[in-house]
């Protein structure tokens, strides 16, 4: 799972009922630390969070910024999902070396593979600004001139925060603009592919079992990070050695049982838990369902040219995953929000805010004015929400040929512009530096250009092109329509499929080759002409508009933080946690089964059995690889079968995570490896905005399948053997200190077969 698109709502509603709601910053663990050993935590908080010490915090990464992973060795080595890794496999994969399809594994270190732009960053420390950020604002400031304060004072803090080190470091706003907590990083840029099953174990079920239970999916894979011989962060080099981290996580494969306390640290991107009721409905009514309308459509045309052609299928298979992913997830959360009455919840609160508000003068003059505020705003912006949907989803993100020209366009328009710098100049070292400017310009494009037409049909961008372009012309009115849109409706009588042809008959960006002949020789007089630059800023200023409503952005931003304000200050004694916006977080719970509905009951976990029962190699989502189906009918499985010889696959829990989480390690009480998380519940779609606390769950791969998939299915013993393997459950021994943990190694013991 994973959150791709993000809302700017920052806050949640209060102190949950039952613990494992919840997103709590790692700095006020403490808040929680007794009613976390009351659910059976053995750990002290510093084993959890330390600045001066290694702890859990350490083995935890941001994975290329939307993703999570964690660290289980003391060489560095990255457990993530599949589907977070699935870009790096595609990208390595061809007709030759089909990774997606075989899978990959590093069998020694020299095997793995180096990934250009892929990052990890780790939390060096975070720190309270809340009051060093409010006093440089006040109540007479404007939105604006409040948003330009807090940027140019986060600024000087994080600047500060770094002088004279490595590290990088950002203020970020919680509460709705109410706190401010400072994060400083670590970030490694050599990231390096070492083991992926294949896509029929990593995706099995495909987007029929997507945010479903029950699951069958083996959704992980495995990286390393690389350092220099210091330790410290360095751009990939053959002389880089393997990562010795601060803390990395013991795997116990001892099982889990239902009740069993778990924790999620990880990075969630967004939530959305203090939305109003007004934005519940316009959810429901207007954003979700534009957003599936045009992703249907997307998906059916790379869908078509996929199934056609093998070499289609590898270039699209991310960017399919990526589209399909939130595609299913917008067709839920509306069912959801409906189904699951959130509305009428948000109204609740509403209602119970408007009465203790009018009980006091101060509290009317300073949030009076609040519900009725939303109720202007969100009238303004339902009008135009669609549209704006549509700009970004069919426009500027649509046809591939949109990005890709704008950012060519503007990065050849620098070219320009460094030529007639050069031409006016008579010093002649400002003409070297505009030279060497434009030569480092042209070698950029160049090696950009081997990336996206790597994995670029132009057929299929035409076709997506004409489809976006059409369904956009036709599904919003014309008085919210792009000017260029309206202008090529009219121009070609409403056929795009005639644009589309032209398009990329005549444009540069149509292949690589042209595109790469451009660069040669090339002209400002055919940069202007070309179609697909004017493409690409056309739909650019359409998503551009879509973002800026002037005054009903700044009525909407102010009316959530005084909402946030007051309903902190309603509910005095609550413990209020600020809602995601990727930054580290843990949210901790129990393993725990549930009933969907009526006379329908889910076990907490699954088994071998039900790959072979969804079975159906007709059907790419239900393939089973037949070296699996083997060890599946001996029922080899060595020793991660459990007490009955079942081999476990996925398991669920109640703890609050999502989208950013994908990947998060499932920690146990002693701080032990015991599953990764990869994906919530369909009857609880609703929960990044109401978090429902009977149903909801987060499906997680099983430790325990991983490592059979590692050992038993790839033969790939090295890593098995990297690993801190604990086969005690937490319940026969003392809690664990970190010094045991990440500074001993078990002793070789001979595999249990």
């Amino acid at each position: 799972m994973k959150k791709l698109l993000s809302f700017t709502l920052a806050l949640a509603l209060a102190l949950p009922a039952f613990a494992n709601e919840g997103m709590w910053l790692p700095l006020l663990l403490g808040r929680n630390y007794e009613d976390m050993k009351a659910h059976g935590l053995q750990l002290t908080p510093e084993q959890i969070y330390d600045v001066n010490n290694g702890s859990l915090k350490d083995a935890i990464v941001s994975f290329g910024g939307f993703c999570t992973g964690e660290i289980i060795s003391n060489e560095g080595l990255i457990l993530t999902n599949h589907h977070c890794g699935y870009g790096q496999i595609q990208s390595h994969s061809s007709t030759e070396h089909d990774y997606l399809t075989d899978g990959f594994w590093a069998y020694e270190k020299s095997q793995e593979l180096a990934n250009e732009g892929l990052f990890v960053r780790f939390l060096v420390r975070m720190e309270d600004v809340t009051n060093r950020v409010l006093n440089e604002l006040n109540d007479d400031m404007s939105e604006e001139e409040r948003a330009k304060a807090i940027s140019e004072i986060g600024k000087t803090i994080s600047d500060e925060a770094t002088d004279g080190t490595h590290y990088d470091a950002n203020v970020r706003s919680f509460f709705h603009g109410n706190e401010f907590y400072l994060f400083v990083y670590e970030t490694f840029n050599d990231i390096r592919l070492v083991g992926a099953p294949p896509s029929s174990v990593g995706k099995y079920g495909g987007d029929t079992d997507n945010w479903m239970w029950p699951r069958h999916t083996g959704d992980f894979s495995m990286f390393r990070v690389y350092a220099d011989k210091d330790g410290k962060p360095a751009q990939y080099s053959e002389d880089n050695v393997p990562l010795t981290p601060k803390h990395f996580l013991p795997v116990n494969i001892s099982g889990v049982q239902d009740g069993d306390y778990t924790m999620v640290m990880g990075y969630p991107g967004s939530t959305d838990r203090y939305l109003t009721s007004w934005g519940v409905k316009e959810q429901i009514d207007l954003y979700g369902p534009a957003v599936v309308r045009v992703r249907d459509l997307k998906l059916a045309v790379m869908k078509r040219y996929m199934e056609q052609d093998a070499a289609t299928r590898i270039q699209y298979a991310s960017k399919y995953a990526r589209v399909s992913n939130y595609w299913k997830y917008y067709i839920g959360q509306t069912e959801q929000l409906q189904s699951n009455h959130v509305y009428d919840k948000k109204k609740a609160i509403e209602d119970k805010f408007a009465k203790w508000v009018s009980a006091d003068a101060k509290r009317k003059a300073k949030y009076g004015e609040v519900l009725k505020m939303f109720a202007e705003a969100y009238a303004e912006t339902n009008k135009t929400v669609r549209a704006g949907v549509y700009a970004r989803e069919a426009g500027i993100t649509g046809p591939e040929i949109a990005l890709q020209g704008l950012r060519f366009g503007r990065t050849m328009q620098s070219y320009f512009n460094a030529a007639k710098a050069m031409e006016e100049t008579e010093d002649e070292d400002t003409k070297a530096e505009m030279k060497t400017s434009m030569e480092n310009i042209i070698n950029s494009l160049k090696a950009n250009a081997d990336e996206f037409y790597k994995d670029y049909n132009a057929k299929l961008d035409q076709d997506l092109t004409a489809n976006m372009l059409s369904l956009y012309y036709k599904d919003i009115p014309a008085d919210q329509q792009p000017e260029m849109l309206k202008e090529l409706g009219k121009k070609y009588k409403g056929d795009f499929g005639k644009y589309a042809a032209k398009l990329f008959d005549k444009s540069v960006l149509a292949s690589k080759e042209s595109l790469l002949e451009y660069l040669e020789d090339p002209k400002a007089k055919t940069l202007k002409k070309d179609m697909g630059i004017a493409l690409g800023e056309g739909m650019y200023a359409a998503y551009q508009a879509s973002n800026d409503n002037g005054d009903v952005d700044d009525k909407l931003e102010k009316a959530y933080r005084l909402f946030t304000a007051g309903l902190r200050e309603m509910n005095s004694d609550k413990n209020y946690y600020p809602d995601a916006n990727s930054t580290m977080r843990l949210t901790y719970g129990t393993v725990g089964s549930y009933d969907p509905r009526d006379a329908v009951h889910y076990n907490h976990y699954t088994t071998a059995e039900g790959i072979m029962e969804k079975k159906n190699n007709d059907d790419p989502e239900f393939v089973v690889p037949a070296h699996l189906e083997e060890l599946i009918k001996a029922k080899d499985y060595g020793r991660y079968a459990n007490e009955d010889g079942e081999l476990p696959v996925c398991f669920i829990h109640n703890t609050d995570i999502t989208g950013g989480n994908s990947g998060s390690p499932v920690i146990n009480a002693r701080g032990e490896l015991i599953g990764t998380a990869f994906d919530g519940n369909w009857e609880a779609m609703s929960g990044d905005i109401n978090f429902e606390s009977e149903i909801q769950r987060t499906i997680s791969v099983d430790v325990r399948y991983t490592l059979f998939i590692i050992e038993k299915y790839a033969g790939a013993k090295n890593l098995i053997a990297e690993m801190k393997i604990i086969t005690e459950p937490v319940a026969d021994s003392d809690a664990m200190t970190m010094e045991e943990d990440s500074s001993k190694e078990e002793p070789k013991k001979a595999a249990k077969m």
